[in-house]
């Protein structure tokens, strides 16, 4: 019991707790930045980000069709939904878990293919991010020397297990439990490295994060910044990757200090650098969570269930995933 309540209350208190301080320390000039704001680049950012949430649905649909799924884009977009508002309320990426039960529920998919199209959705984020993160590189100065390990880390690593899908057919086994893993490796091969796959999983990857950096810089156009295009592009990439490791509950508080961080390289005041990551985090979550709420009521009232199956079985509880 103890050991649920302190694995969602340590991380929220963190998260809460870093915001708090980025907050406090520029309290003083955020009034006189909040006076700048220009109330319809808000209205753009939110309609951008509803946008690059209907491609990462089609995109997922797209995943599942090639594990013989036939989740239509509504329900591929809805599983999404669901799982990152989980993501945004407990620690260690829950949610994922509620995606998989969803699947079963809905289409009997089995928990390897629910699992595969989580790895494949995930690596072709981090891929896409990251890359887009090398190229920004290019183009601003002096950068952080840890931003280089956080961008080349994952592009290196992505690249192995590549090359290693590549060769997963030359391995076989015996064991029940190393059979299940090649199983899920040979779906994951199946579903990102065919020409098609790698074609149109790439180009609507790149479609969702370019939107995603759009959300960011409506933000930077509201208060009326001159921030060049390649530091945005940068900040989302650093606090994307920072966020892909489940410190906080939805990366609340570092993804913030990240892209702050990384507006000061140009010499964004920082009050404004704070408000403006807190605000393009807020729009992000707030659309998640009103998606989330919506699609829960769309599967209807099972989905309650699963989300508390996924707490348990992270955390060891005695409840079991309902079929």
């Amino acid at each position: 019991m103890y050991k649920k309540i302190s694995a969602i209350v340590v991380p929220t208190i963190l998260a809460f707790g870093i915001i708090a301080y980025m907050l406090y320390r520029v309290w003083g000039d955020l009034l006189e930045a909040l006076q700048h704001i220009v109330p319809q680049y808000l209205a753009a950012g939110v309609i951008i980000c509803l946008m690059a949430w209907w491609l990462r649905g089609w995109r997922y649909h797209t995943i599942l069709k090639s594990l013989n799924c036939p989740a239509s884009i509504t329900i591929a977009t809805a599983c999404i939904f669901v799982s990152q508002t989980v993501n945004l309320i407990v620690p260690a990426r829950l949610g994922d878990f509620v995606r998989v039960f969803i699947l079963k529920h809905e289409y009997n998919t089995t928990y390897s293919e629910g699992v595969s199209s989580l790895v494949v959705e995930r690596v072709f984020d981090i891929v896409t991010i990251a890359l887009l993160g090398a190229v920004s590189l290019l183009f601003v100065l002096n950068v952080r020397s840890e931003f280089y390990i956080i961008i080349f880390v994952p592009i290196i690593a992505v690249a192995i297990f590549f090359i290693f899908l590549l060769f997963i057919g030359k391995f076989s086994s015996e064991n029940r439990y190393i059979q299940i893993i090649l199983n899920m490796l040979h779906e994951i091969k199946r579903a990102s490295l065919t020409l098609r796959s790698v074609v149109l999983l790439g180009s609507s990857s790149l479609v969702i994060w370019l939107l995603d950096i759009l959300v960011c810089y409506a933000v930077v156009m509201m208060f009326q910044q001159q921030i060049p295009f390649a530091i945005i592009v940068l900040a989302i990439v650093i606090g994307n990757l920072v966020k892909a490791v489940p410190i906080t509950p939805g990366g609340v508080g570092t993804y913030e200090l990240s892209l702050a961080i990384t507006f000061g390289l140009v010499g964004v005041a920082p009050a404004v650098a704070t408000l403006i990551a807190v605000i393009d985090h807020l729009i992000k979550n707030l659309v998640t969570l009103v998606g989330g709420i919506v699609s829960i009521y769309y599967f209807g009232d099972w989905v309650i269930p699963s989300i508390k199956n996924a707490f348990n079985i992270k955390f060891g509880g005695e409840d079991k995933p309902e079929h």
